[in-house]
């Protein structure tokens, strides 16, 4: 119970962290000149928040299996990704919706996966 309450409010202050470093204006963020830097970390959050939100439905559904929490945290990354760009592009001034940070997203999300698969596969994450 104690792992899946610290599974979900992670995942939230994640979510919420995302939310707010992709709606804050871009001036407001600091500028450092490596090329595609943003595609790194759009890759990272949505790796980051694809496993935290796998582990909080892995405890809620008392999984065995990892497939229906792999699926559901992915699908939600995927969506939270797209309703990310849509709010950029309606809602800032500052920022445009960008159909290579949903990809970059759905890469994180992506190797998420992966690693989760291989992690189980190799070292029994059902024990979580």
């Amino acid at each position: 119970m104690v792992l899946k309450q610290l599974f979900f409010w992670l995942a939230i202050f994640w979510t919420g962290l995302i939310l707010i470093s992709c709606l804050i204006q871009s001036s407001d963020i600091p500028q450092i000149s490596i090329p595609n830097l943003d595609k790194v970390v759009h890759a990272f959050f949505h790796f980051v928040f694809t496993t935290l939100w796998f582990l909080f439905f892995k405890k809620q559904l008392n999984s065995v299996n990892n497939s229906k929490p792999l699926a559901i945290s992915f699908v939600l990354s995927f969506f939270f990704g797209i309703g990310i760009e849509i709010f950029q592009g309606l809602f800032t001034a500052t920022r445009s919706a960008d159909v290579f940070d949903v990809l970059a997203n759905i890469t994180g999300a992506t190797l998420a996966v992966v690693v989760i698969i291989l992690l189980n596969k190799y070292s029994r994450l059902d024990r979580i």
